[in-house]
């Protein structure tokens, strides 16, 4: 298990920081949406409705948004790779479809006050995930790594809200976002075995600008990763410069995703404020930008 590392701060590019604007694509009023990712298989975007427990199949040729409900806050949803998805539950981690699903690894069994959050999938197929309290109790979660074989190893503890999760090009590095540092974190990783160590600080958001969230790596091995109450998702090269900024007309913005048939369209899931606000009626939507690079296509579940 490893420790959080001491905070440093980032870095801003010399180079003049691209702007962009995100749309809107589904008006879906989501409560908490999260962990959209592409799926290949039937060109939909999935991504969750945490608190409610649901599943969103998302067209963007044409705009139809299907459902499914889970019964329990699910963090994060994966295609998984001998067919349907994996998911990121309050309970833990479980295996399943549209018509139900079954619980591989239970997590915080006797802790009901915890659930999984935000997850994604190495290149061997592994489904990484951590967990926060329901009231973002500090230090309270951990980050779990579940093997292909079904066995859960813990990684982390003392995480207060696990995020975003990605992979360098070359594999060897692995980012993390544990929100409460308010920062983006890189470890040393092995594929072969799914060991991570050296943590350090690649960037960190400075106080005013939103917390981070969710994050993926773009083909040029950069990183996006969501503000929450920023109003944007940030774009910063494998050392940590700021390369640009989308604009999102969302407070809380929780997770990018490339995808289309190119993997060159950015989909960004968002939440709900507290409280109805007219500068952001369609919060809680998925919007969508042209971000000029592509992604790369996501991993599924091996298990």
């Amino acid at each position: 298990m490893i420790a959080p590392p001491a905070s440093t701060r980032g870095r801003v590019s010399c180079c003049p920081v691209t702007r962009l604007r995100a749309e809107l694509l589904c008006d879906a009023r989501a409560e908490l949406g999260e962990g959209p990712i592409w799926d290949a298989r039937t060109s939909e975007l999935l991504w969750v409705d945490i608190t409610p427990g649901v599943v969103h199949r998302l067209d963007p040729a044409t705009g139809a948004d299907r459902s499914f409900e889970l019964g329990q806050p699910a963090g994060a949803i994966v295609p998984r790779v001998s067919g349907g998805y994996a998911f990121a539950l309050r309970d833990g981690f479980a295996v399943g479809d549209d018509t139900g699903f079954e619980l591989v690894a239970a997590v915080d069994g006797e802790r009901p006050e915890m659930r999984l959050n935000d997850g994604a999938c190495d290149a061997a197929g592994r489904f990484w995930a951590g967990t926060t309290h329901f009231d973002y109790r500090r230090g309270a979660g951990a980050l779990y790594r579940l093997d292909v074989d079904g066995s859960l190893a813990t990684m982390l503890t003392g995480v207060t809200v696990s995020n975003g999760i990605g992979w360098s090009l070359d594999g060897k590095r692995m980012y993390y976002v544990d929100t409460g540092t308010r920062g983006i974190d890189v470890f040393d990783f092995d594929v072969a075995s799914g060991a991570i160590e050296h943590r350090r600080r690649l960037a960190t958001i400075e106080k005013g600008a939103g917390l981070p969230d969710g994050l993926v790596v773009d083909e040029e091995g950069c990183i996006w990763v969501a503000l929450w109450d920023g109003w944007s998702v940030r774009r910063y090269s494998p050392e940590g410069d700021l390369l640009a900024v989308v604009d999102v007309p969302a407070q809380r913005v929780t997770k990018p995703a490339f995808g289309g048939p190119a993997l060159d369209r950015l989909y960004l899931t968002t939440a709900m404020p507290d409280a109805a606000d007219p500068a952001q009626p369609h919060a809680g939507g998925v919007f969508v930008a042209d971000p000029g690079v592509r992604g790369l296509p996501p991993q599924a579940y091996a298990g």
